[in-house]
């Protein structure tokens, strides 16, 4: 009988930190009070890498054929990937990546049926799956695609910070032709919706990044904050949202500022990852937002330098494998208090209220 959240997590690159990061937060005590495990790749790999790890001996797997079949008190783990398959540790190759493919592709197929509750994915090597025929520029891109999402929005999450990013994996020479009010009003909604459905903020405030240096300098060093990013901002608040800015990005995370949003938007992938993981190193959680299916994952790649050396830390997996269970609740509770109609009425009189008064 199912009596915990079941979460998928896929092996991510064999060749990198995956195996490790998996075994030692599944590892960690009170894990299985919180929910049941399903980890999708090889018994074989596991075996391999759980010798190669300190402090694991008691850790142990349950296999089973489908998700059906889980154990609620072990970790289980569904062999979808071919025995002949071997690890690496530290090497880029095909077969770490067409294993990385297979585990993620298995998972999904199960999410989309509800066999799993959320899933958590462990990181694998962009380039190389690619190069295995991967059509997408990251796991968010796919999966918005397999769920049939028009959207989706990348947000990087953890206790003190969330930031979510107009643009993902894009270079930096096309960010600036890819913003548009349309594109920016698009992620900001999301945002907005998923701090209430996913995060539980009744009602969310959120910080605008601006794209170029100083806010673009009244149009000395660019123009798409005064005819991108401003109108689309105006126009939330004239709907009594609280979306402010732009901010200067150069700034904004060094001042208390930051600890006033609930959110942030970035314009670009740097921008706001490399201060996110700035403040919160190791911790991080990578959300796919906008998705009508729950996915988390490490905020890290594969780490191939380390891996196999019993240094990775498994904080991130941890939190997200945390995060996924809490946003699946999130949405259990929300979903039920939407639709009882005193709340929706209750909800509109606040709005018209709100709106009065700005």
């Amino acid at each position: 009988m199912k009596n915990k959240i079941v979460v998928g997590i896929t092996q991510g690159d064999s060749n990198g930190v995956g195996y490790e990061i998996i075994i030692k937060a599944l590892s960690s005590a009170g894990i299985l009070d919180v929910c049941t495990p399903v980890v999708y790749g090889s018994s074989k790999m596991m075996g391999y890498y759980k010798k190669l790890l300190k402090g694991v001996d008691s850790f142990s797997t349950h296999i089973i054929q489908t998700p059906s079949d889980v154990h609620h008190k072990r970790v289980n783990m569904i062999n979808c990937v071919p025995d002949r398959y071997v690890a690496e540790p530290g090497k880029k190759s095909e077969e770490g990546a067409k294993a990385a493919m297979i585990s993620l592709e298995e998972a999904v197929k199960d999410l989309r049926k509800g066999d799993i509750d959320v899933l958590v994915t462990a990181p694998f090597d962009k380039a190389m799956v690619s190069r295995e025929g991967f059509e997408f520029t990251g796991h968010t891109e796919y999966l918005a695609k397999e769920f049939g999402s028009g959207d989706s929005l990348m947000m990087m999450c953890s206790e003190n910070m969330k930031v979510g990013l107009a643009t993902n994996h894009l270079p930096i020479s096309e960010v600036s032709s890819a913003l548009s009010q349309e594109l920016i009003a698009g992620k900001i909604k999301l945002m907005i919706a998923s701090l209430k459905r996913d995060f539980a903020v009744d009602r969310p405030k959120i910080a605008v990044l601006s794209l170029n240096p100083h806010n673009g300098d009244e149009g000395l060093t660019g123009d798409e904050e005064r005819d991108i990013i401003k109108p689309v901002i105006r126009e939330f608040v004239s709907n009594a949202e609280l979306v402010f800015g732009p901010f200067p990005a150069d700034g904004f995370f060094s001042s208390a500022n930051k600890d006033k949003f609930d959110a942030i938007l970035a314009m670009y992938h740097d921008q706001g990852l490399i201060p996110f993981k700035s403040f919160d190193k190791e911790r991080g959680v990578n959300f796919t937002a906008g998705l009508d299916v729950v996915r988390c994952s490490p905020d890290h790649g594969t780490a191939y330098d380390i891996a196999g050396k019993s240094v990775a830390n498994h904080l991130s997996m941890l939190h997200s494998i945390y995060t996924a269970c809490d946003i699946f609740n999130n949405r259990k509770v929300y979903d039920e208090l939407s639709s009882n109609p005193l709340n929706s009425v209750a909800e509109e009189y606040s709005r018209d209220t709100n709106g009065s008064r700005n």
